[in-house]
């Protein structure tokens, strides 16, 4: 799966790009059901068949012994063996049969019938209820019965049947109805309860929840996936994701842009030349010339960046030029932040510059001296300040500082969260 950022000429426009894999399928494969593994004609006690449902099955019974099999006249003959029961152990009985002529027919609907007459009866051994209710499941899901579906899975679950995560099914139940909020409440259930266990996620369900979130413009649920995804599984596909998702998601502005783009050429998730221009554009070569002489430079070396692109090589030369400039005036500038009487966007253009001049310890001072002026945006001053502790591999107050941070901003710290989380744990 892999999300990326179109142009900017057609940012109004979906830009995700899925796997062919999720796009076309589900998460999970429900035309093909499994058989149980019947304890069959021998029970632990002796069956007590009607008179009547005897001579119905009787019948049936050499017909389906008979090659080659008969199975159109056997199916016709089937309203009548149901009739015929009249205890459970008939009911077992002919569900037993009517499941077992019908999949060497490959008639599933019939299937189903057989194995929803197994488990009405209350014959079915406590050992195989979780099997049993599973293919009841399957069946009715191959049938796109979705509604009757559901209840089978859960019962399977219930009955401690974890083979294939039958509850994943219901989530995808919901999925094929285009009902993805409740597939997505019911999919983050279970992951909730895997991660709270310590048990690891399943990498293609946080790929089909974050696909289900992002294609159905679920913004919360896009934003929680998300950080679900680079968390368990980390890597420069997984955080290129993430990042894409927000900025395609996000409807940020500039700023909030830029401090998502560093955390993406952080993360070695910077994919493209569009988010490198996007970057360039973010970051403006008048107020941080020496991050986009950087950024510009990474592109070249990653080849993203064209070399003959004039807009480019441009903003290039006039970013060098004022680099320069706010090295040789850095210290200056740190001194009239720290005066008694400095305003707020002398601080914070002390604490951009120096950022943007990779000197994270001047700006984390300077971050936190803003923090406590009035006015202060503390949504983008914390992520600030969080960015320059993570730069200083202070991983662990980073990571407190991100998970500070609420508001429009919140979804953009929360992964920086996650990020510094990784690196603070020695991965990433």
């Amino acid at each position: 799966m892999i999300f990326t950022r179109l142009a900017r000429k057609n940012n109004a426009a979906s830009t995700l790009a899925l796997a062919a894999s999720i796009a076309a399928g589900g998460l999970v494969a429900a035309s093909a059901f499994e058989a149980p593994a019947f304890a069959q004609k021998e029970k632990k006690s002796q069956p007590k068949y009607s008179k009547a449902f005897i001579e119905a099955y009787k019948p049936l019974e050499t017909m389906a012994s008979a090659e080659p099999v008969d199975y159109a006249s056997i199916k016709a003959a089937v309203p009548g063996l149901v009739a015929a029961a009249e205890n459970n152990d008939d009911r077992f009985a002919a569900g037993s049969f009517i499941y077992a002529t019908a999949v060497k027919a490959e008639d599933q609907p019939t299937a189903l019938q057989g194995m929803e007459m197994m488990l009405q009866s209350g014959n079915v051994p406590a050992e195989n209820l979780g099997q049993y209710n599973f293919v009841a499941g399957q069946l009715a899901y191959a049938a796109n019965d979705y509604a009757k579906a559901r209840p089978y899975f859960e019962a399977a679950a219930e009955a401690g049947y974890t083979e294939r995560d039958p509850l994943i099914f219901v989530a995808e139940s919901y999925f094929a109805e285009d009902q993805a909020q409740q597939g997505l409440n019911y999919l983050s259930q279970i992951i909730e309860s895997k991660v709270a266990a310590g048990e690891p996620v399943d990498e293609a369900w946080l790929k089909r929840g974050l696909a289900q979130a992002y294609n159905n413009n679920l913004k919360e649920e896009a934003n929680k996936y998300s950080t679900w995804y680079v968390s368990q599984y980390p890597s420069s596909e997984s955080w290129g994701d993430a990042v894409a998702i927000q900025l395609n998601t996000g409807g940020y502005q500039q700023p909030e842009t830029l401090d998502l783009l560093r955390l993406g050429q952080r993360a070695g998730a910077l994919r493209d030349g569009n988010v490198y221009r996007e970057y360039v554009d973010a970051a403006d070569y008048r107020r941080l010339p020496a991050e986009v002489v950087a950024v510009i430079d990474e592109g070249y070396a990653k080849g993203s960046l064209d070399k003959t692109d004039p807009y480019i090589t441009d903003t290039r030369e006039q970013a060098a030029s004022r680099a320069e400039a706010d090295r040789a005036d850095a210290d200056k500038l740190i001194a009239d932040a720290n005066k008694s009487g400095a305003t707020l966007s002398t601080v914070m253009a002390a604490g951009d510059t120096m950022l943007g001049l990779k000197r994270p310890a001047d700006a984390e001072a300077m971050y936190t001296k803003a923090l406590s002026m009035p006015s202060a945006d503390k949504g983008m001053v914390s992520t600030r300040l969080g960015i320059a502790q993570f730069d200083q591999g202070k991983f662990a107050e980073a990571e407190t500082t991100f998970k500070s941070v609420n508001g429009t901003r919140k979804p953009i710290a929360d992964l920086w969260a996650a990020y510094a989380s990784q690196k603070a744990s020695g991965g990433a």
